[in-house]
C-alpha cells in the first residue's frame, strides 16, 4: 500500500449499507429494507454483557448488538432492542452475518462457487443498497 492509498480516520469505512431479505414491517404495516450497519466498538461487545436479560438468555446479545450498530432501517432511524425483535428470522440472521462480516473480516464480501460451471467469485452480501459502487 502506498503512502497516499493509506486508510485514515476519514476515509476508513465504518458504515456498511445492506438490503435485507425481507424487511422490517414497521407499526404502521410499511416494510423498511434499505439500512445501514456501523463499525462496532468494544463498548458495543462489553456494554451488553452486563444486561440482565442477557445474563439470562445468552441469546438476547445478538438483540443488543444489531440495536447499537444497525443505525439507520429505512426511515426508521431509532433502531431500537423492539425494532430488532421484530425482525423476521431470515434477516435476524442475515444482520448477525453481517455483523460478523464486516466486524471479524472486514468486508461484505463472500466467496460463492457457481454450481453449474464451477467458478469461484465474489457476492456483496450486504446487496445492492444506494450508494454503493
Amino acid at each position: 500500500m502506498s503512502r497516499s492509498e493509506q486508510v485514515t480516520g476519514a476515509t476508513m469505512p465504518t458504515e456498511y449499507p445492506f438490503v435485507l431479505p425481507r424487511g422490517y414491517v414497521d407499526p404502521q404495516g410499511r416494510v423498511h429494507r434499505e439500512g445501514l450497519m456501523r463499525l462496532a466498538t468494544a463498548r458495543d461487545e462489553i456494554a451488553p454483557q452486563a444486561d440482565p436479560k442477557v445474563r439470562e438468555n445468552a441469546a438476547y446479545l445478538t438483540v443488543l448488538l444489531l440495536s447499537r450498530t444497525v443505525t439507520r432501517l429505512g426511515d426508521v432511524t431509532d433502531v431500537t432492542t423492539h425494532t430488532v425483535e421484530n425482525l423476521f428470522a431470515s434477516d435476524l440472521a442475515f444482520l448477525q452475518d453481517l455483523y460478523r462480516r464486516i466486524n471479524q473480516e472486514g468486508r461484505t464480501e463472500a466467496e460463492v462457487t457457481c454450481p453449474s460451471c464451477e467458478h469461484l467469485f465474489l457476492v456483496d452480501v450486504a446487496g445492492e443498497a444506494p450508494g454503493e459502487s
